[in-house]
């Protein structure tokens, strides 16, 4: 009898992971993936995305598991069409970037805002990076004056879109301030991500974990970047792409191959070989 895999659950990050550097999806991974969920096996995606714009690469595979939406911040159920949990940011956070956005325009003018809902993004100033993201993305979005033009209760999670220089100045400024129950992460060298205290992907992976009844030894995560970083430290079996920077290599248990060559498929032919039980049975991972 053909081995099944009930009892696993696999997340993928997209970009640099589940897609290669030319964010095509390699047929080596769309193989592994279809065999790896027709044995049983629960594969789902983790992204700093909306609901909207996973949608796409979310279809192009066969997983049978909603998605980690917004870096962790929802559990979107795409069969079903609503949010099964989110974790919104809190007043505290909230008065925090309006306070980012008014005490400091002057600095940082060139900083564009965005407020990131369910499905909807609000942008306080025009910049190219704004522009570009909500266009890559093909989000819906709308420009306003000001923070105190966005509606106070269900914020997701808030970008800040800059230079490197100027998201440095930024880092520098919150370091400086007292922590507004946030969590901050970078996805790029242009980009500073909030979101609730204690949210990320990690959170919303094993949030679906417990919804399913997976235990944590059975949890695998695998992505490329440092903003994969605390969803690689919560789950049983971390894993990253080949091209993943050293650090990223060192906090993971299984370590594949470059993006490119479908890194996806490395880890579920792993899980599916039988190797991924039987070092867990030894107390490898």
């Amino acid at each position: 009898m053909e081995r099944t895999f009930e009892n696993w659950l696999v997340v993928s990050d997209i970009d640099g992971t589940l897609n290669n550097k030319l964010r095509r999806l390699p047929k080596r991974n769309y193989n592994a993936i279809k065999e790896f969920t027709e044995r049983g096996g629960n594969f789902t995606l983790a992204s700093g995305r909306l609901q909207s714009s996973l949608e796409r690469n979310y279809n192009r595979i066969t997983p049978n598991q909603p998605a980690v939406v917004l870096n962790g911040a929802g559990l979107y159920d795409y069969n079903n069409r609503e949010m099964l949990w989110r974790n919104t940011i809190g007043k505290k956070g909230r008065e925090f970037v309006k306070y980012i956005s008014e005490e400091f325009d002057e600095i940082f003018k060139s900083v564009d805002i965005g407020v990131y809902f369910d499905d909807y993004v609000y942008i306080v100033n025009k910049g190219l990076m704004s522009r570009f993201t909500m266009h890559a993305d093909k989000a819906k979005y709308e420009y306003v004056d000001s923070i105190d033009d966005i509606p106070e209760e269900g914020w997701m999670k808030v970008i800040f879109w800059s230079n490197p220089v100027m998201i440095g100045k930024l880092r520098k400024i919150i370091a400086t301030l007292e922590n507004p129950d946030a969590n901050f992460m970078s996805s790029s060298i242009l980009t500073l991500e909030m979101l609730q205290k204690d949210t990320h992907k990690g959170v919303g992976i094993m949030k679906l974990a417990d919804m399913l009844g997976i235990e944590k030894s059975h949890v695998a995560a695998i992505g490329d970047y440092y903003n994969d970083w605390d969803m690689l430290k919560t789950v049983g079996l971390p894993a990253c792409a080949g091209q993943a920077p050293s650090s990223i290599h060192k906090i993971c248990k299984f370590e594949a191959c470059h993006c490119n060559k479908g890194c996806v498929a490395d880890l579920l032919e792993y899980i599916m070989s039988g190797k991924a039980d039987d070092d867990i049975r030894r107390g490898r991972i």
